[in-house]
């Protein structure tokens, strides 16, 4: 199920290695790797700025998805655009919260470009993001796409930064699912005050 590129599906589950930068100089605080340490995606997030886009990037650095956050929308809705484009016609998915009220375990709701009357969800997310326990769902569905496990070490404690891998499934964008997962914990990052 190619979302962004079929370049990005694999007949076979691929381990995805994140981690996340909790302080940084740099431009970018996700690095995501494969199982073998090989960098596969980073997030390019301003430092200061008031700007609302992060840009995933590949590991040559060429731009595969701008995530744009809306901020005036209660339900923390955000549109994916193909490369460095925010156009309407390079939107990919939009994603919002499937309720206002959600505070501890967010549940978010996934649209592609195609399912513009936003009636049913194409995937949605559930789970803690505090537990690194989220699971992305095709549809309404149980069907699981791809899931979040915490990995924490007394190293990445020390060292400010938080490690968990994600497994997707066969046959799913991974840069699909790294690009929710980016948003996700943006999320999370607003909703504990971060």
């Amino acid at each position: 199920m190619a979302i962004v590129n079929p370049n990005f599906c694999a007949p076979y589950p691929i381990e995805l290695g994140i981690v996340r930068k909790v302080m940084t100089i740099t431009d970018g605080n996700f690095a995501v790797t494969d199982v073998n340490g090989n960098l596969l995606f980073k997030v390019k997030e301003p430092m200061f700025s008031l700007s609302d886009k992060r840009i995933l990037l590949d590991a040559s650095d060429t731009p595969i998805l701008t995530l744009k956050e809306n901020k005036v929308s209660l339900h923390d809705r955000w549109q994916v655009f193909r490369g460095k484009s925010t156009d309407q016609n390079d939107l990919v998915y939009t994603l919002k919260r499937s309720s206002m009220f959600q505070l501890i375990k967010p549940k978010l709701d996934v649209f592609l470009a195609h399912n513009k009357e936003m009636k049913e969800c194409d995937f949605h997310v559930k789970g803690s993001w505090i537990d690194r326990s989220s699971v992305i769902y095709a549809g309404k569905s149980d069907v699981i796409v791809a899931q979040m496990h915490k990995k924490h070490t007394a190293q990445s404690i020390l060292i400010g930064k938080s490690n968990f891998s994600v497994t997707v499934y066969p046959n799913v964008d991974y840069a699909f699912i790294v690009s929710l997962i980016v948003i996700l914990d943006d999320i999370n990052r607003e909703d504990s005050g971060e």
